[in-house]
């Protein structure tokens, strides 16, 4: 079984958590002994059995793949989407049926991702918010899609338990407009609760960043730039006395399922990624913005954060991940021999 790997998210534009699940997805891929390497753009003797697609595929690169004779399995971060209103999801799903009666002529959501859905022979999604997404809205058989799970290092799986001697809130992530990074260290401030602030900005010439920086004051707003060494990090982690986000959304946060392997207790944004995840073990920003009521809730978890249970709940390795992915591969390459 071989095994190409595409994603059409450039790692030296814009990182992120994709480039992380790509990178370890692959190591952990060929540490069980399976045959997987980068798709080559460029390299027209390159061959496979199975494209692994992280992102939506056109709908032209699938045809393209099943006609030298690969399954195509196709890993979604619906985000944004798994986490939009109820009304919303249902206009959203009107307006798919709609364009899926319309001729195929006119080619209309042709290269959407829920035309690529149906496409593709596998879809994978890490939660059960964006699973509903892709059977219930683009309306894709319950049979081509599973869940699965994000991993982490074995450096996170062994990590101590947290001092929490360090005096603060640490909140890790990318400074950018989804990450409500400004406006948590406006709360900060507002609150008079120190919050570390670890990761770097998409473009440091940017507003966004010039006003999160401008607020930076070493007290309430502490800032550590993006830690490259797994050790270093968790370092920062075990010191905080709780862990923070406040994303606009996510589909499965890195940061959070990090913050909870070394035992800190988590303050969240109320969305279905996180209630799914975490439910009862987390703690919540109230659902509708207020400046004050957000501010009064960070006050209260940073003083009360030593009395909030931490979160207990399975994390997974990339070694299990890359093992449910085999068999993933195999089914696909099974219904291929029959």
């Amino acid at each position: 079984m071989k095994v190409l790997i595409d994603c059409h998210h450039p790692f030296a534009l814009a990182h992120g958590g994709m480039q992380v699940q790509i990178e370890q997805t692959l190591a952990a891929l060929r540490a069980l002994g399976i045959n997987a390497e980068p798709l080559r753009w460029w390299d027209d003797q390159q061959r496979g059995d199975l494209l692994h697609q992280f992102g939506p595929a056109s709908v032209e690169t699938i045809q393209l793949a099943h006609r030298q004779g690969m399954k195509v399995v196709m890993t979604l971060l619906l985000s944004q989407t798994c986490n939009r209103s109820p009304s919303q999801l249902w206009l959203r799903k009107m307006l798919i049926g709609g364009l899926r009666r319309l001729p195929q002529q006119l080619g209309a959501g042709r290269n959407s991702v829920w035309a690529s859905c149906h496409a593709a022979d596998h879809i994978l999604v890490g939660l059960e918010a964006e699973r509903r997404v892709v059977v219930e809205n683009y309306r894709v058989p319950a049979a081509k899609v599973s869940t699965l799970p994000l991993g982490l290092s074995e450096t996170f799986l062994q990590a101590l338990p947290a001092t929490r001697d360090g005096g603060y809130l640490i909140s890790v992530g990318t400074i950018a407009p989804v990450k409500r990074s400004l406006e948590l260290a406006r709360l900060a401030r507002s609150a008079q609760v120190p919050v570390l602030f670890v990761g770097k900005p998409f473009e440091p010439g940017d507003t966004y960043w010039r006003e999160f920086s401008a607020l930076i004051d070493d007290r309430w707003v502490r800032y550590q730039p993006h830690v490259s060494s797994e050790l270093e990090l968790i370092k920062l982690y075990r010191a905080a006395c709780g862990f923070v986000l406040m994303s606009q959304y996510e589909n499965w946060s890195f940061v959070a399922q990090e913050a909870a392997a070394c035992d800190l207790p988590l303050l969240l944004v109320d969305l279905p990624w996180s209630r799914e995840r975490f439910g009862g073990q987390a703690n919540y920003f109230p659902r509708q913005w207020d400046d004050e009521a957000y501010a009064a809730t960070l006050k209260t978890f940073s003083e009360k954060a030593a009395t909030f249970p931490v979160p207990r709940l399975k994390l997974h390795s990339w070694r299990e991940v890359a093992q449910s992915l085999q068999k993933v591969y195999e089914a696909q390459l099974t219904l291929t021999a029959r």
